[in-house]
């Protein structure tokens, strides 16, 4: 039997790779857009309207998924915000909405799914979060901290859903090859600011990071075999080298020498 497979934010990047390379797998995927009327491109799986940010259309998609296929096997929760700014200069609005959509939308999905989960006795959740998540990055604080939220809000899950047959993990991609830079919400970099010219270069910094990124089919990869995994890890990473290793380092160096690190490479 086909696994019947949810992933949210499926109609560009990260997203429509993994939903393209399950359906040619022969998963039976379902993809979801805020505005799937809009994406005129012909997809080689299903896509649903949900806004990870609406809660009723969050239930909705799932009973549609549920009631079309009689079960739901695989959750990823892929769809997420970029956001970048001194913390000090970013508005409270644009914080709540990173993390309603990386954070709290990501929970309102997984307790929606959990129930038909437990009728089956089995299932999986996948939370896309982010190396970023693992350290807090100047002028990427709000967005690691979220991502390190839901990190560690999968670490608590698998625990409290075991006895069910429900698995859960983590993927954190580093940088790749998509076009969240242009979804990514960017505090403005004023002329009257005192973060103006350090932002503004570290700013620069990351967009080189994303154009230069790895392939997403290198995620689509990885979540194929972690569904064919019968005992998943907790933690994934996926990315460049020294992009994982980073994470490494963080383990075992003193506080204040990666501190020093991370300063030397944005040149701050």
């Amino acid at each position: 039997m086909s696994k019947v497979v949810l992933i949210t934010g499926g109609s560009s990047g990260i997203g429509k790779s993994v939903a393209t390379f399950l359906s040619e797998k022969g998963f039976i995927v379902y993809g979801t857009s805020r505005n799937p009327d809009r994406i005129t491109e012909k997809l080689p799986f299903k896509l649903i309207a949900l806004d990870v940010t609406d809660p009723d259309t969050i239930k909705t998609a799932v009973q549609t998924v549920i009631a079309n296929e009689g079960r739901l096997d695989v959750l990823i929760n892929n769809a997420g915000v970029g956001i970048t700014g001194p913390i000090e200069e970013t508005p409270d609005v644009e914080i709540k909405k990173a993390f309603q959509t990386n954070v709290f939308g990501p929970i309102d999905l997984i307790k929606a799914v959990l129930p038909q989960m437990r009728i089956q006795n089995s299932g999986l959740v996948i939370n896309i979060t982010s190396i970023a998540g693992y350290m807090g990055l100047p002028y990427r604080g709000v967005y690691s901290a979220t991502k390190g939220t839901l990190e560690l809000l999968t670490e608590a899950l698998r625990m409290e859903v075991k006895d069910f047959n429900i698995q859960m993990t983590n993927v954190a991609p580093g940088d790749f090859a998509t076009n969240i830079a242009s979804g990514r919400y960017h505090s403005p970099v004023l002329d009257d600011s005192p973060y103006k010219i350090p932002y503004g270069n570290t700013l620069k910094l990351m967009d080189e990071h994303v154009d230069e990124g790895n392939d997403p089919i290198e995620m689509a990869k990885v979540i194929h075999t972690i569904i064919n995994t019968d005992s998943p890890k907790i933690h994934y990473k996926v990315g460049a080298f020294m992009q994982k290793f980073s994470i490494v380092l963080k383990r075992i160096l003193p506080d204040k020498t990666y501190e020093k690190l991370l300063l030397n490479h944005y040149k701050l």
